[in-house]
């Protein structure tokens, strides 16, 4: 079956939708605009986890590369009500440190036969990179692999434990909890796949993609 970049997306915003793009330059930080601001109130970092209304926000980049909440500037006043209405009166944006504005590794890789089995909206999982033409939960012997697309090598690391994110309805921005327990149930709980950039490079939506396997 042959395999390509079926989806690629960026989250300007940590814990916010985010953007497709039809295009990148991958680099050892992912996919360009990706997570560069983040919520944060007076005990740390606010997510979707527990501010779930966050996931009802958009981020995007604009031309000039301003990160945009909901198309407003991510340090205006129009922003930062935006965020008080979904994360609490106490937080605000501020810029994440390049390098420590990912939870675990820089991509996220979801595989369309997982999805299928999963059965839902893919944008409850949050992936950068969507690889079609995987056969059914293949993605569960992928740790340890790369993905070579174009001049780009993406490093498989770990599947991705899943967390209270993926039970919120990502039009409706209501929580549906069975989602985690059936996550839990049917996968062992994780989906997708944790993965680094080895060698950047471009990549766009249509590029074949190879699987090559540790020895």
């Amino acid at each position: 079956m042959t395999r390509t970049l079926g989806k690629l997306w960026r989250y300007p915003v940590k814990s916010m939708a985010g953007e497709p793009l039809a295009a990148a330059e991958l680099t050892e930080l992912g996919v360009p605009g990706d997570r560069l601001v983040w919520v944060r109130g007076p005990e740390g970092v606010r997510t979707a986890r527990r501010q779930f209304k966050l996931l009802g926000l958009r981020g995007s980049l604009a031309a000039d590369g301003t990160v945009l909440v909901n198309g407003h500037p991510w340090d205006s006043r129009e922003a930062a009500a935006l965020v008080h209405e979904a994360a609490g009166d106490d937080a605000w944006l501020e810029r994440a440190p390049a390098g420590h504005q990912f939870d675990i590794l820089p991509l996220l890789v979801a595989t369309d036969g997982a999805v299928q089995r999963f059965g839902r909206d893919i944008r409850r999982l949050r992936p950068n990179l969507l690889i079609t033409g995987v056969d059914g939960m293949d993605e569960t012997t992928w740790p340890g692999a790369e993905l070579h697309i174009g001049d780009a090598i993406v490093e498989l690391d770990s599947l991705r434990p899943r967390c209270p994110m993926t039970t919120v309805d990502p039009d409706a921005i209501t929580r549906d909890p069975s989602v985690l327990k059936d996550i839990g149930r049917r996968f062992g709980g994780s989906l997708a796949l944790n993965a680094a950039v080895a060698r950047g490079g471009p990549i766009a939506v249509g590029d074949a993609v190879e699987l090559q396997r540790a020895p």
